[in-house]
């Protein structure tokens, strides 16, 4: 019997327990693109979202090509800059732009993005319900009705049914937290949305700032949005006051502390652990409820876009799964999936965050000196490769990485690293 006639033959049933296919929790770029690629496929969607939209998000809002070929078909980003430039300075010293003919990403305001999403998946068929708060997820109880449905408990008591569940409720999950997502890396970022005179945002239009930090493994940026330039920095976790003073520093140093912001917010950025699970039962996770970003950059956006649309690709299968094995069977792809693709990006990404804590005027120098480094910068940002692309084909990559992790062993491996360049 095919996929579709059993759909057909479960709905009378699931329609008097109102039972959906999938629910999909958290309404931001992963939830959002889960819910899109599950009510495309022609299955019933319920998109929870606590807060009420649009609502701001602490994010430098950079997309990069592999977020721009995530989108649906006929999405129009709301680009508010468009760059070709970029600064690097080190901990404000050394600066040096660099520039290219053709844009390198685009800058969003996340609550005009994260709408669009929504609308999208809307239009799809997915129904979304806002000013809702999960409390919990249940697959065994008196809650369940049968082995094929989960239970969605919502703030209050109201309980919604799903065939499947994806958490997409960020980096504080409940949803992640039943899944049981391990950690491996949590950093602090903060940010400050300034408006500025039309003088100040004309300098910075079309060109960012990338500085690299103080504290290892921080950096601060400035992203230029009209008349707004949204600033921030970030580094580990349990570096509060080095990170606050970074920030404070940083806006002094170029100039800024004279205008207000109009928001400042924080946030925690979480990294999962390379044995991490990604889903439970019928219940995945993806975007930051899976801890799944890049650990050098904390480019989260791609990956929300990404994980999020498998999640509601296999989503839909384990919604049609009549037993536990098909279950389990399907839920072991979606992880494959997404440890073939997104997972060796975060491989490279946490050497190059090793490497970059001990030796951050290494990387500086590649970006502002040789032209290798800068293309590899430029494809990447533009879609044209990856990381893990880049070290898979590239043995002048290859070996520039191997001597960097070799770096971390201490002074005795200078003679392997110097050999292994040189070859």
């Amino acid at each position: 019997m095919s996929s579709e006639n059993s759909s057909a033959d479960d709905s009378s049933a699931d329609d008097v327990q109102r039972v959906w296919d999938v629910v999909v929790v958290g309404a931001g770029p992963a939830g959002a693109s889960a819910a899109y690629a599950a009510a495309v496929a022609g299955r019933r969607v319920l998109l929870l979202e606590k807060a009420e939209l649009p609502r701001y998000k602490t994010c430098g809002g950079g997309i990069i090509g592999p977020s721009r070929d995530c989108l649906p078909p006929g999405f129009e980003l709301p680009f508010r800059d468009r760059v070709h430039a970029v600064t690097f300075s080190h901990n404000g010293r050394f600066a040096r732009t660099r520039r290219s003919k053709q844009m390198l990403f685009g800058l969003i305001n996340r609550p005009e993005f994260d709408q669009q999403l929504v609308e999208h998946a809307q239009k799809a068929g997915a129904e979304l319900r806002t000013g809702v708060t999960v409390q919990r997820v249940e697959q065994h109880g008196s809650s369940v009705p049968d082995r094929r449905t989960v239970a969605v408990v919502l703030q209050g008591g109201e309980t919604v049914l799903a065939r499947a569940v994806v958490g997409a409720d960020g980096s504080a999950s409940r949803i992640g937290a039943h899944v049981g997502v391990k950690l491996d890396q949590v950093d602090l970022g903060l940010e400050a949305e300034i408006p500025v005179p039309e003088t100040v945002a004309e300098d910075w239009k079309g060109r960012v700032l990338i500085d690299w930090g103080p504290i290892p493994g921080s950096y601060g940026w400035v992203f230029p949005k009209g008349d707004t330039l949204t600033v921030g920095v970030i580094s580990a976790r349990g570096e509060g006051a080095a990170t606050k003073r970074y920030l404070e520093d940083f806006i002094g140093r170029l100039g800024l502390a004279g205008f207000e912001p109009s928001i400042s917010s924080g946030h925690l950025t979480r990294c999962r652990a390379d044995d991490s699970p990604l889903s439970r039962g019928r219940v995945l996770v993806c975007g930051d409820a899976a801890g799944l970003l890049e650990p050098w950059t904390r480019e989260g956006i791609s990956f929300a876009l990404r994980s999020g649309r498998l999640a509601g690709e296999w989503a839909v299968r384990i919604a049609e799964a009549h037993d536990a094995v098909d279950t389990r069977r399907q839920a072991l792809n979606y992880a494959f999936a997404i440890k073939a693709g997104l997972g060796v990006e975060m491989s490279v990404g946490k050497r190059l965050l090793i490497a970059f804590e001990r030796r951050p005027g290494l990387f500086h120098a590649g970006l502002t000196g040789l032209r290798p480094v800068w293309k590899a910068f430029m494809d990447i940002t533009r879609g044209a490769t990856s990381l893990g692309e880049i070290v898979r084909t590239r043995p002048m990559a290859q070996r520039a990485l191997t001597a960097l992790d070799r770096r971390q062993a201490g002074p005795a491996a200078d003679a392997a690293d110097a050999a292994d360049v040189s070859s």
